[in-house]
């Protein structure tokens, strides 16, 4: 049995599969505490379903895209089986993890966000960098900064994992919201010339006052 907190579909907002609908499976409990988390009710509050009864909840909902997110997934150990069974029944899986844990439990053929903490998160020191040796084609990094020392930061760990990541894997910088202005953190990565892409949360902007979701199960 899995602890859920939230089963709903919006729009994808925060990897390159910005913008397209997708149903989310939203796991309970988190290994971490990060400054700027968004998502602090899926911390305790939770409800049980089977991987059956999740396959049947999304393959009846009609939905191409599925992100398993969180809290952080890889904190439960059924969600590598979850994740597996939704790629056999034809599902295009994202999985979106904090990047503290070993990827490596996940099936390559998910793509696997990686989000990897800076210096204001307060989690920097739990990153797993091992994790950037394992990335497959699918993959994607994820940098959320708050601050010119969050950036440099992350200009930093591109350069010196340069040799593992290069172009092969869609790199993200996105900015707090309401802490860094999108501007600004766009004019610093032209002005570096950096090979990265500003992604900004797309389901905040379309809806600013609190993201709109079609919820399928509530607690």
């Amino acid at each position: 049995m899995l602890k859920i907190n939230e089963i709903y579909v919006s729009i994808q907002g925060e990897s390159s599969f910005s913008g397209f609908p997708c149903l989310f499976i939203r796991l309970s409990g988190c290994n971490l505490n990060c400054s700027y988390c968004d998502t602090r009710y899926a911390r305790d509050s939770y409800f049980e379903k089977s991987i059956e009864d999740l396959i049947s909840i999304v393959s009846n909902f009609g939905q191409r895209i599925v992100e398993i997110t969180g809290g952080e997934p890889l904190i439960q150990e059924e969600t590598p089986l979850l994740v597996n069974g939704l790629l056999n029944n034809g599902f295009i899986v994202l999985v979106e993890t904090n990047g503290s844990l070993d990827i490596n439990k996940i099936d390559p053929r998910a793509h696997r966000i990686i989000d990897i903490k800076c210096p204001s998160s307060g989690e920097a020191h739990m990153n797993r960098w091992e994790n950037l040796y394992v990335l497959s084609t699918g993959d994607e990094l994820k940098f959320v900064m708050q601050d010119r020392c969050d950036y440099e930061f992350a200009k930093d760990v591109l350069l010196k994992y340069e040799h593992v990541i290069g172009t092969k894997v869609p790199v993200h910088f996105s900015p707090v919201l309401d802490r860094l202005e999108p501007k600004l953190l766009a004019n610093w990565i032209i002005e570096d010339k950096l090979f990265v892409r500003l992604n900004l949360q797309l389901h905040k902007l379309i809806w600013p006052e609190g993201e709109l979701k079609e919820m399928l199960w509530k607690i």
